[in-house]
């Protein structure tokens, strides 16, 4: 009955490790192409940094329907906020916000992983519901531990990141430069 468990727990790890991909990525291209992340851009980063606390609570603590739940509604969220700034920008000439990815903007992305993780939760859901309760044990492998410390830096980096560009004011509509570096 171990195995079940040790597949929920490595397909949380896998769920993690995609997280952080996103945070990765989304860091990355803020700095690589200079674009700063709009005020939905970035709760849709904090979206997926509760959806990664979720997951990660999983991968150290067990498995829970809380734990889940918490998943679930940041996904939820995180959808409704990328499908706002999908309709912001759907009617031709209203423009767009920032470089487009294989064709698609962020905020395009950022939806379909909403509704991929929504998804695999549900996933995840019945194949929880098809194992056997057992009891707590070691939660901490090298691999799991690593992921678990990567999501740590990517959001304390974002958070900085926010910190920057926004001071701890509201951000700016349309972003041009990092408030506490002064401007260009």
């Amino acid at each position: 009955m171990a195995a079940p468990r040790t597949l929920l727990r490595s397909l949380n790890v896998i769920a993690l490790l995609g997280v952080c991909g996103v945070l990765a990525m989304a860091f990355g291209l803020q700095f690589a192409l200079h674009e700063l992340p709009c005020p939905l851009c970035l709760l849709q980063r904090a979206a997926f940094i509760a959806v990664g606390i979720g997951f990660l609570l999983n991968i150290r603590f067990g498995s829970s329907s809380a734990h889940y739940g918490a998943i679930l509604v940041s996904a939820v969220a995180g959808a409704a906020m990328s499908l706002r700034q999908v309709l912001l920008h759907i009617v031709p000439g209203t423009g767009e916000y920032g470089s487009a990815l294989f064709g698609l903007h962020l905020y395009t992305w950022g939806f379909v992983a909403f509704a991929a993780t929504i998804l695999y939760v549900a996933v995840l859901l019945f194949l929880e519901a098809r194992a056997a309760r057992l009891a707590a044990g070691p939660r901490d492998g090298v691999i799991s531990s690593a992921i678990s410390w990567l999501f740590v830096i990517l959001v304390a980096a974002n958070l900085v990141s926010v910190l920057l560009e926004c001071g701890v004011g509201p951000c700016d509509d349309d972003p041009t430069y990092y408030h506490w570096l002064g401007k260009p």
